[in-house]
């Protein structure tokens, strides 16, 4: 009967806890857990799947053999990377406790079912094996150097840059998967959400991040992800800063170019949204011209509907010209010489195109 009236409060006090886990950040004495997250820098391939065997972590900094790796029991699946743009990730590792202490590095344990599928020059997919190298088959070591503190639960991203981990080797046509990846604690970097508009124009999201804020431009690095078929993106691991985020059509034949938004904070910790959507801008075009009077004129131009000037040009000597980097939209072109009547002609501009105006003639 002592010994029930002891081992009692024991089970009680252990149920207490354990009905408490999802308070874990409040418990100084509930063990630490961890979540690993895998997201994807862009790659121009159809598909790049990886056959992820495990996540492993290594506890303190003094232990610099290669024993004492924490397996964290991922499953052993095949993942395609490309899937995981656009502000969805892969959850790898979901609260799995770990010991306190300094969490020194991770790896990321990849098997031998590793393909890449690329478009032929039939427009068709073609499916290649991805070749790891020997030495990188036990697993990617990543730098971590996180202290874990009893109570808390902590969540890292794991960036995979899928075009700088593809590697075409020489003349032996072998494609090889030498992995680049990024790991970051999302208590010390933060998110960036957003839409594009058109949202039917595929495009690719990024912000230019000054590591560590060093003069050399090689230690910078992008950040980037493609837009989903909603035009929504997420920037995951971004450290804590104020960016331009651009975004690019992949197409490069597209009417759209480029359109970003500046002045974007982000907080370790927190997700920013942009409050609207970033604007693709349309391509500008072209006008010109020609003069049969065969004299100087001077060409005005406005946006129909406005009293605007947007640009004056002088024509050569033989009346022609050409204004050049001219927006998508309806202008009125103004061409005037002195001791001849003006002309007003209406323009309709497209992108990527001239618009080739009919021939002039000033009446005197």
């Amino acid at each position: 009967m002592k010994f029930l009236k002891l081992i009692f409060p024991l089970f009680f006090i252990a149920f207490l806890f354990s009905c408490d886990d999802n308070k874990s950040s409040d418990i100084s004495t509930a063990a630490p857990t961890i979540t690993i997250r895998l997201v994807d820098a862009p790659g121009d391939y159809e598909a790049v799947n990886v056959e992820i065997v495990d996540v492993m972590i290594k506890m303190d900094n003094d232990n610099t053999d290669d024993n004492g790796w924490i397996s964290l029991e991922a499953n052993n699946e095949i993942v395609n990377l490309l899937d995981f743009t656009g502000g969805f990730s892969k959850v790898l590792v979901e609260r799995f406790a770990i010991p306190a202490g300094t969490l020194s590095q991770m790896r990321l344990v990849l098997g031998n079912g590793n393909t890449i599928v690329i478009k032929n020059q039939n427009n068709e997919d073609e499916v290649f094996d991805l070749k790891t190298p020997s030495a990188q088959q036990s697993g990617l070591k990543l730098k971590v150097n996180t202290l874990i503190e009893q109570g808390f639960t902590y969540d890292f991203v794991l960036d995979f840059d899928v075009s700088k981990s593809i590697v075409r080797a020489g003349n032996s046509g072998n494609i090889i998967l030498k992995p680049v990846l990024y790991v970051k604690a999302e208590a010390s970097s933060g998110i960036i959400k957003g839409m594009v508009s058109p949202i039917d124009v595929p495009a690719m999201a990024s912000v230019l991040v000054d590591d560590n804020g060093t003069p050399e431009p090689e230690d910078d690095f992008i950040i980037s992800a493609f837009t989903d078929n909603t035009g929504a993106f997420a920037l995951w691991g971004v450290p804590a800063g104020t960016y331009e985020v651009v975004v690019t059509p992949l197409d490069e034949t597209s009417d759209y170019t480029s359109g970003s938004a500046i002045g974007i904070i982000v907080n370790n910790g927190q997700t920013t949204t942009i409050a609207n959507p970033i604007e693709l801008q349309l391509k500008p075009g072209s006008i010109s011209g020609d003069v049969t009077n065969d004299i100087v004129v001077t060409v005005t131009l406005k946006l129909k509907g406005t009293t605007e000037i947007i640009t004056t040009i002088d024509s050569n000597a033989n009346g022609e010209f050409l204004i050049e980097n001219v927006p998508a939209g309806t202008y009125i072109v103004t061409v005037s010489a002195t001791g001849f009547v003006s002309q007003e002609i209406e323009a309709v501009v497209i992108p990527k195109a001239e618009t080739v105006l009919t021939v002039i003639t000033l009446a005197v």
